[in-house]
């Protein structure tokens, strides 16, 4: 090959790396200067401000009811469907859910019978430090990620489904306290029969 054909070859290839570089390297300034998206706030349906629940009643429209509370010894205790003592663990988690029921949208005022709340499908009462809260739940949103639920204050959000679903278990299965199970007797243990 020719050396000049050679040397032409090794500027293009200068020339077009160059060209590559500062074309990035514009790229990348602009991506720099523009500001990064910023996320929308967390907004719960209870601020921290709130406080920790201390009585959570949850209603359905057919009928059943279930309702934990905190006694005098600050232990939690099923009220409804029948006065027993509480799990513990269950009632504790099922407050904590409470405190982070995460609001996914605000919609504006729809007709209360298009999401399902002229009958609420559920309804939840809570004891805060600061006083009671109502809010009662809709039906599923469209695609199925949230509740409608409409808070005491009129308001109309969609609550994330996980939160509420979490509350609703409490419907059909109340958090009774786990009973102590027999421990198995061994044959010595067990008296022999009378002698006939």
């Amino acid at each position: 090959m020719r050396r000049s054909t050679i040397l032409t070859l090794v500027l293009f290839g200068i020339v077009l790396a160059a060209g590559i570089y500062f074309n990035n390297r514009a790229k990348n300034a602009e991506v720099e200067a523009t500001p990064a998206a910023t996320l929308p706030p967390v907004e719960y349906l209870f601020p921290p401000a709130e406080g920790f629940p201390t009585r959570i009643r949850i209603e359905s429209k057919t009928g059943e009811v279930v309702e934990v509370a905190r006694n005098e010894e600050n232990a939690w205790a099923l009220i409804l469907p029948e006065k027993a003592e509480a799990d513990q663990a269950s009632s504790e988690a099922a407050a904590t859910q409470v405190t982070t029921m995460r609001i996914v949208e605000r919609v504006p005022n729809l007709p209360p019978e298009a999401v399902g709340l002229d009958v609420p499908e559920y309804t939840f009462t809570f004891q805060f430090p600061n006083g009671e809260r109502k809010v009662e739940v809709g039906v599923l949103t469209p695609t199925e990620s949230g509740y409608y639920v409409r808070g005491d204050d009129g308001s109309l959000v969609i609550i994330s489904r996980s939160a509420v679903d979490a509350l609703l278990g409490l419907l059909t299965t109340p958090p009774y306290a786990p009973t102590a199970t027999p421990t198995e007797t061994t044959a010595a243990e067990t008296p022999a029969p009378p002698a006939p």
